[in-house]
This record gives structure tokens, C-alpha cells and sequence, in this order.
């Protein structure tokens, strides 16, 4: 399953993703983790839930970051969710077309490995192709 937060920049997107992501440490049963361009929020998520920083890794393009979020998925057998914040950025995605290609992607992984994905889109929900607006669980 893929959830979407949504907004314009500035709004309070990181605050909602984070207090998803606290909250379901409670209610999950797997492993979390936290995607992000920066390891500035790693104090304000619980101990359970690993923060990666994908700045970190040599990242450069959509296809390199769906490899990368294999690989985290492949090494960890109980991934039950993944959160990511700063979406456009970390996954470098360039245009409307390319993140709803993204989100199709994900998908499928998250449907093959019974693995929710929760994102972070700096994008108002009218600007959203229409696939994706089912998908939002916050609109700001």
C-alpha cells in the first residue's frame, strides 16, 4: 500500500510523516524505516526505526533510487513500511510524469513484498496526476 502526504513546501509535511512513523512503531508488527535527504530528524524518531540518509549514497536518478529501495527491501525480510521524506528530492524526480512512473514502480514492490510505503510530495493535491490522488491520506 503507498499513502501520500501532500503539500506545498513549508507546510508541515515532515511533522505528520514523523508522527505517522512514531505512532506505528506501536502498531507495526516488522521494521521501519525512514528515508530522508538528511539525518536532521534522527532525534525525533524512536529508537526502533531506522533513519537512512540517502544523501549519503551515490544516488543520482529515479532508477538508481528504485535499485536502492530493492536493496533495502531485499536485506530485510521483516520491512513491514518505509517512510520517505523529501520525495522529490531524494528519489530526483524531475517532473509530474516521472513521479506518478515512480509511484507505479513502488507499488509493484510494495505489493510483491507486502511492504507499505508512506511519502512525503511537495505538490499540492490538485497538482497530482489523478493515479495518485487516492493514494493521499493528508492534504495540506
Amino acid at each position: 500500500m503507498i499513502q501520500l502526504i501532500v503539500g506545498e513546501k513549508g507546510k508541515g509535511k515532515t511533522k505528520h510523516l514523523l508522527e505517522n512513523v512514531n505512532n506505528a512503531v506501536s502498531t507495526t508488527m516488522g521494521n521501519i524505516v525512514y528515508l530522508d535527504k538528511n539525518s536532521k530528524h534522527m532525534y525525533e524518531l524512536k529508537n526502533k526505526i531506522r533513519l537512512i540518509n540517502a544523501s549519503e549514497y551515490p544516488i543520482t536518478s529515479t532508477d538508481e533510487f528504485v535499485g536502492f529501495v530493492c536493496g533495502i527491501v531485499s536485506q530485510d525480510h521483516d520491512l513491514s513500511q518505509m517512510y520517505f521524506d523529501s520525495f522529490m528530492d531524494v528519489a530526483y524526480v524531475g517532473s509530474k510524469d516521472e513521479l506518478e512512473v515512480l509511484v507505479k514502480k513502488l507499488d509493484k514492490i510494495s505489493n510483491q513484498f507486502t511492504v507499505d510505503f508512506v511519502i512525503s510530495i511537495s505538490l499540492n493535491e490538485s497538482e497530482l496526476p489523478d493515479y495518485l490522488k487516492p493514494m493521499v491520506i493528508v492534504s495540506l
